[in-house]
């Protein structure tokens, strides 16, 4: 339960579909409720699979790229940091999306796999706090199990938030979502700097 408690806030945090909201209603703004919806539906099941895809296979990165975990969850963290500050700043992460994708995806025609799930949902910074959360416990079948488990509840969570997309934005205005974006990234921040601290204490044990 204490693992999860940890894995689920990281993993819903970094996706941050709540921050998504602005884009999504951007991108969408000319295609019909239904389309969108259909596009949102799309863009979770994608990205949720990414993002298992890595808790479940990630450490074959590590054997493949010679990687050690140590090494893994200090770069995981700082990425983790970055965004982070960026949600603080109440800021899209350059992590997960630049001006010039957003403006791309507004001219496309169907956004649910690019940008919609890659990179604005399952982004670097969420693939490596998959794999991280992974590799911080030494029951490993569990860890992969509840960290699978917080990301379908994540997606099912930015389906429904995506889906009601324009009610969300409606209820919470611009500085509803800029407050929730600083709480939401203080919170991540201290989680990052926890995944650099055990990376960090790790590499310095070597």
């Amino acid at each position: 339960m204490s693992f999860l408690l940890v894995a689920l806030p990281a993993v819903f945090f970094v996706v941050d579909p709540i921050g998504t909201v602005p884009l999504f209603l951007a991108m969408t703004a000319r295609d019909s409720p239904e389309k969108a919806r259909s596009m949102a539906l799309r863009a979770c099941v994608v990205a949720a699979s990414v993002l298992a895809f890595f808790a479940l296979f990630g450490h074959w990165v590590f054997l493949v790229f010679g990687v050690s975990l140590a090494a893994f969850r200090t770069a995981g963290g700082v990425l983790l940091l970055i965004t982070a500050l960026d949600m603080l700043r109440a800021e899209t992460s350059k992590t997960k999306t630049s001006p010039a994708e957003t403006s791309e995806g507004v001219e496309k025609d169907d956004i649910a796999i690019v940008p919609l799930a890659m990179p604005m949902l399952a982004g670097p910074g969420a693939i490596a706090t998959a794999m991280v959360l992974v590799s911080r416990d030494s029951n490993t079948r569990m860890a992969t199990a509840l960290v699978v488990a917080s990301i379908a509840i994540t997606f099912v969570a930015a389906y429904l938030i995506l889906r009601g997309a324009g009610v969300v934005q409606r209820v919470l205005r611009k500085s509803g979502v800029a407050i929730l974006e600083r709480v939401m990234g203080l919170i991540l921040a201290a989680i990052a700097v926890q995944f650099i601290a055990d990376g960090a204490k790790d590499l310095w044990g070597r």
